[in-house]
């Protein structure tokens, strides 16, 4: 297919890359994961610009990378993937994580089939919308002392469960196991703990969301056997972040880096690239900061899905040991991590920023479970409100190509005003009754700005990292109940 852009060229049906000619002061190459149905949409907006950009950073390895789910973001396209070599002086940029620190998603298996929740579903959806808070300025059950919310700053998702909010296997079965190390909560402003401590077990407004899915097709059923996981049935997906608290952390540090690159001889062409060395001073403090939101983060989602199990067991009248309410996997999207890795045949440790991205971890990686190390990381896809969601497991191609990173999600066609000024809610409300989806929503606009029409369609995306071999399908779920803030 002819791109209009010299410098970008098709490596494979799945895989495209953008050579450092395309602009000059580039670095690395970047690479997209992509095919030649999405690439006109990848061309609408700056997205691939932004993939040059980052190849700009000091310190980058390899290429930088971007996913077929790839849209333009702050500094960083949504979507975009970078490692840099921190002991040759990379950097770090908030822009590289985002605002919504540690947004994520969690999957969460029952031991339930379609039919135990056939006739009950409206129901069981209303008491969720009623049970878990949701939405803009929404506030959590659990009511925080200062000193309480330095604890789940520093313990993150080990803190709830340790107040009686969860098990230790939903611990295991989280990425760092819900903690990230060496983490100062005094480098946290007051107005980011005013906003965090009313917001903790809240869903948040925009793509974030609490659905009830139906397993509908298996793909490998070794592993699916392997995780107890059948046709029909019923899981539950929960996708939230650090609420303001996260953001907050972000606009205060991007504050702090805005000079960094004056200080440290660092030329990038877009100030929202703003970053430091690792090893600076406000490269550790922007780290530790951000490990607190994810921290944070990772509190957040354990006490959405422990209220969730709270609904479950009261609406249906059962225990825990009928329901079957386990954890698979908890992974985040937007954070920056030390990981080791090969470079030339020498272990280096990378500084790997993952934006809009999920850590795709191959067989045999010590971070993950023991009980997944055969298999490789459970890899969670949410897809729009009206279309499926995927389940993949990391491999052992992404650990070599991507730094095991793989796709988050659909990935945005419309940006939310264009779908707030060009769809019709009602419309949009009827298609998803016709599909069998109960919705709620307590944002007025929310049903338009995530609107089926206003991603690209998941199934796509999959199939791109699925044939690029950067992660593998497991099983496929479709919605059947949707909380949306």
């Amino acid at each position: 297919m002819e791109t209009k852009i010299p410098a970008l060229k098709k490596l494979s049906e799945n895989k495209f890359c953008l050579s450092k000619e395309f602009k000059p002061g580039m670095r690395v190459d970047g690479i997209i994961y992509t095919n030649e149905k999405l690439l006109p949409s990848l061309l609408q907006d700056k997205a691939l610009e932004q993939v040059a950009n980052v190849a700009f950073l000091p310190g980058i390895i390899k290429h930088s990378l971007a996913m077929p789910d790839i849209h333009w973001g702050y500094g960083f396209p949504i979507g975009g993937v970078a490692a840099t070599d921190i002991g040759e002086g990379g950097v770090v940029s908030p822009g590289g994580v985002g605002f919504d620190i540690n947004c994520g998603v969690r999957l969460v298996k029952t031991g339930l089939f379609q039919q135990d929740i056939e006739g009950k579903l409206t129901d069981l959806v209303n008491l969720l919308y009623h049970s878990v808070p949701a939405g803009v300025g929404s506030k959590g059950s659990l009511k925080l002392t200062e000193s309480q919310e330095k604890a789940l700053l520093i313990k993150g998702a080990k803190w709830v469960v340790e107040q009686g909010y969860g098990t230790k296997d939903d611990l295991e079965c989280t990425e760092e196991n819900g903690c990230m190390k060496d983490v100062d909560p005094g480098l946290i402003s007051q107005y980011a703990y005013q906003r965090g401590r009313p917001q903790v077990g809240t869903l948040g407004s925009g793509n974030h969301f609490l659905e009830i899915q139906v397993i509908d097709k298996i793909f490998d059923e070794k592993i699916a056997e392997q995780l107890n996981l059948f046709e029909t049935q019923v899981v539950v997906m929960i996708h939230s972040g650090s609420r303001g608290f996260g953001h907050q952390v972000c606009s205060d540090y991007l504050k702090t880096m805005q000079d960094c690159p004056r200080k440290y001889n660092i030329k990038v062409p877009d100030r929202q690239l703003a970053c430091a060395p690792v090893e600076s001073k406000e490269g550790k403090a922007y780290l530790s900061a951000m490990g607190c939101a994810a921290n944070y983060a990772w509190a957040n989602r354990q006490l959405l899905m422990h209220k969730t199990r709270e609904v479950f067991e009261k609406f249906l009248k059962v225990g825990q040991n009928t329901l079957k309410m386990n954890l698979i996997y908890d992974v985040a999207h937007n954070i920056a991590k030390t990981e080791t890795y090969l470079v030339n045949g020498v272990p280096k440790k990378l500084c790997v920023h993952r934006k809009g991205a999920t850590r795709a971890f191959g067989p045999g990686r010590q971070e993950l479970p023991e009980k997944y190390r055969n298999i490789g990381q459970p890899v969670i896809i949410p897809g729009d409100m009206g279309r499926n969601s995927y389940l993949l497991v990391g491999t052992e191609q992404a650990m070599q190509e991507t730094f095991g990173s793989t796709c988050h999600g659909a990935g945005r066609l419309q940006s939310r005003t264009q779908a707030i000024h060009t769809l019709d809610r009602n419309k949009v409300l009827k298609e998803l009754k016709d599909k069998g989806i109960e919705i709620r929503s307590t944002g007025k606009e929310t049903i338009c700005e995530e609107a089926p029409q206003a991603y690209k369609d998941v199934n796509d995306i999959v199939e791109i990292v699925h044939n690029a071999g950067i992660s593998k399908k497991v099983c496929r779920m479709k919605p059947v109940g949707v909380i949306k803030g």
